[in-house]
Order: structure tokens, then sequence, then C-alpha cells
């Protein structure tokens, strides 16, 4: 369902109803405390040194093509329908009650083009980034998810489009749908749930294009369903990080193996991974989680090109699609066509 980009819309309470599992109770936490799990030990921390970190400028974006940069965790600058888009963007250097990002932003903000757009899957604090989106203009197209534009408006965001589940926008030459996912919101004690989550298609009108960002979630049964109704997926930015002990984190966080079989679900083309690299927000080894997608990837059966596992700073073009037989040839911007 098509929604006007920027109209103020009214929602329920709470949002829990959405939630795949219950959240975790009073035993989970107990039995975290008791087992101290939050963190790798030493021999998995030992592997910081090794995480692929290799910034570049950012390559031209030609009509037609989809170009991604993986700046770290889920935050990515993607260049399609001739807009630029940022995905979570989370460009601190630590985030509230988290150590320091292991590696530094792959892109420097200086060095971005202008900003069309951003897309936020959710409202915890390590997809949803106050003092990054202060650098923004505050006429920044944002697409959140229901029950967030409130957020962004009394922060002085003035085009700011909140959909639901199987909703979608326009602006310029994309289409931004937004597809569920298997999590959960919270930035305070209580707000548990009183703001959506999911994920985000974007589709280039003029291509047919089509990238998906799956923001923060678990496995199960939505990803089959995101790609029945968005058919032919050229690219998948799923999340392999973020998933030990399984679990406490089984429900909201997939790991490498389920971030493959979730491609395979959605009949996506290719994947890049995210999600890890960044910062440490579990107890498994930092660089296990690259380890685990290639090999899954490879049990698979996948061709090894269409695994783009990007170092933070990295980018990877999608080139434009032929032309359909027979087809005019697009008019030209400026041409008057």
């Amino acid at each position: 369902m098509g929604r006007v980009a920027g109209r103020p819309r009214a929602w329920p309470r709470s949002f829990a109803d959405r939630l795949t599992t219950p959240l975790p109770g009073v035993r989970a936490f107990a039995r975290l405390a008791r087992e101290g799990a939050f963190r790798p030990g030493p021999d998995g921390l030992r592997g910081i040194p090794d995480l692929p970190y290799e910034p570049a400028p950012l390559p031209a974006a030609t009509p037609g093509a989809v170009c991604v940069t993986w700046a770290g965790h889920a935050s990515w600058v993607l260049r399609t329908g001739g807009l630029t888009v940022l995905t979570d963007p989370v460009w601190s250097r630590r985030i509230l009650g988290t150590p320091a990002r292991m590696t530094p932003v792959g892109v420097r903000w200086e060095e971005l083009p202008p900003v069309d757009a951003v897309v936020i899957s959710h409202n915890h604090y390590d997809h949803l980034d106050a003092p990054t989106l202060k650098r923004l203009p505050r006429d920044t197209a944002l697409f959140v998810p229901a029950g967030l534009a409130r957020w962004c408006r009394r922060r002085g965001f003035t085009r700011v489009t909140e959909l639901d589940w199987w909703e979608s926008a326009e602006l310029g030459g994309v289409r931004f749908d937004f597809v569920p996912a298997h999590h959960w919101s919270r930035r305070s004690l209580l707000d548990t749930c009183r703001t959506l989550w999911g994920g985000w298609v974007l589709t280039d009108t003029a291509t047919g294009r089509k990238v998906y960002f799956a923001g923060d979630t678990g496995y199960g049964h939505w990803f089959a369903e995101i790609g029945r109704r968005h058919p032919g997926i050229d690219l998948a930015l799923l999340p392999i990080g973020a998933y030990a002990p399984r679990w406490w984190l089984r429900d909201v966080h997939t790991d490498p193996e389920e971030a493959v079989r979730a491609c395979l679900d959605l009949g996506a083309r290719r994947m890049a991974p995210m999600h890890w690299a960044t910062f440490v927000l579990s107890a498994e080894p930092v660089m296990e989680p690259l380890h685990r997608a290639r090999a899954a990837w490879a049990r698979a059966g996948l061709p090894r090109q269409d695994l783009w596992d990007l170092p933070i700073g990295g980018s990877r073009t999608l080139g434009a699609p032929p032309p359909c037989p027979g087809a005019p040839a697009p008019a030209r911007r400026g041409s008057g066509a």
C-alpha cells in the first residue's frame, strides 16, 4: 500500500502483538548474569587486528546502477535510482552501554555525497543514533517505522515518513517498502515495543533493481513472505553477527548460517553481510561471523562472486540491467523527454 511521504499518522500504543516470540523474562536475565556471557573471552578478542577495514573513495554512481558501501555495523551508503540513501547511520565512536568501536567508520562524514534519504530499521541505540542524525540537514527525508516519527520531529526533522509493515512510499526514483523483521524495540525502560521494527526493500522504479536491507532480525518465516511479495531481489544486506550465546539471542539475531538460509528464502541473487566487525555486542569471537558465513555460503553451493563480503569501507557496484529487447532507450535527464 502506497503512502504519502511525510504525512502524520496515528498508531496503537504498543506493537507487542507483532513480536515473533515473547521477550526474555527474569529467569533468562538471571541466567545471563550467572553465566557472564556478555562479551568474547581474551581469545575471541585477539582477532580485532584482523577485522577487515579498507576505506576507499566512493566509486562513481552511474545511471541505472546500484552502488553499496559498507560504513560498518548496519550502516550503508546506498546509491540507487539517482538517490544517496543511508541505512541506520551510526557514525559515533561509542553507543550507549557498549564499548567503543573496534573499527573506525568506513566512510568519513565529510566524504559523503549529499544525502537524499535515511532509512531506520528500529530504535535501538546501535541503529538509531541521535548524534549522527544531528549532522544531517533537517529537511533530509527520513523513512522510519510506525510510531517513530514523533522522535524525529522533536529533533527538528520536517520530512518524516513512518510506515507500517507492507506499506511503501516513493521519493524521486526510488520506492521504499517497509517489511517485517523478527525483532523488537526499546529506547528506555518505559517504551518497550512502543514503536515498530522492520527492514526495507528499496526499488529503483526505472530499472526494477531491488536492494533488501534487513536491519536487525532473527531468523523466521518473514523472509520467505518478503521474497514472495518482492520477487527478484538483486542484493540482500543481511546481519551475521551478535548471535552468542545462542539461547539468549536466537530469536532476535540471525547467526551466519541462518543469514545464508534467509538469503535463499528471500530468493535474493546476492548477499552482503553486515552487523559484525564494528561493536562488541555479544560473546562470539570477533572474526567468527565472517568465517562461518563463508563456509555456509560454500556449503549451500552458491557462487562465490555473489557473496559480497566487503571490508568496512569497501564498495561494490551492480551495473544497470540490460534493456529489454525492443524497449525504447531511457530519456536522459535534461533532454526534455
